[in-house]
């Protein structure tokens, strides 16, 4: 059975208000938040550290950009006191924050990342942290990102490219795992956060 270190991470991305917005376009795997209510609360209720990341877009029409609704966190994932908050503004946890000296200061060599989007701040992160020397633990169903059209015009599903992106990740930055493996593993039934769970 996979087991996780006391000192593992939560690394909660981009988890805010703004991906609501119509402008994304369909999502996949809406059940994504009561995942992560899940972990959080096994996380907290076990002492192990969590940290929130947040996109603080530079693009004057984001609704992520600082100053908007949008950019704050999801109410049912926001950080409590004494939880690490780190503010990026590019697709990287680690690029233009201490995310890196953070977790080698407080020797937090794993991370179990969740969050927005699949394809881009949740690979993003999960390959650097893997090319930095960390352990790196994605949580398929509790990660999602929306449909695109790609350069050539066609049209591809948020399910296809959720899944290639997980398959881009898998055995070469990092492991991908489900969020009952990540629970068993820690000591916590599936359902340890159903009562903060999100509708």
């Amino acid at each position: 059975m996979q087991t996780f270190p006391r000192h593992a991470a939560l690394l909660i991305i981009d988890v805010q208000d703004g991906f609501d917005a119509p402008r994304w376009g369909r999502r996949n795997n809406p059940a994504m938040e009561s995942r992560i209510v899940e972990l959080l609360a096994a996380w907290r209720a076990s002492g192990r550290p969590v940290i929130h990341a947040k996109h603080m877009s530079p693009d004057p029409t984001s609704p992520l950009r600082p100053g908007q609704p949008g950019n704050a966190f999801k109410a049912v994932v926001a950080p409590r006191d004494g939880e690490i908050v780190v503010e990026k503004r590019v697709h990287s946890c680690f690029i233009g924050t201490p995310l890196e000296a953070e977790l080698r200061r407080r020797g937090h060599d794993t991370l179990v990342i969740v969050g927005m989007m699949t394809n881009h701040c949740v690979s993003t992160t999960a390959r650097m942290a893997g090319n930095l020397g960390f352990a790196a633990w994605v949580v398929s169903d509790a990660t999602a990102t929306f449909d695109r059209v790609g350069h050539d015009g066609t049209a591809y599903s948020a399910e296809q490219i959720h899944a290639m992106a997980l398959c881009d990740i898998h055995g070469e930055f990092g492991v991908v795992v489900d969020t009952a493996t990540v629970l068993s593993a820690i000591g916590h039934s599936a359902r340890a956060g159903a009562a903060g769970e999100y509708p």
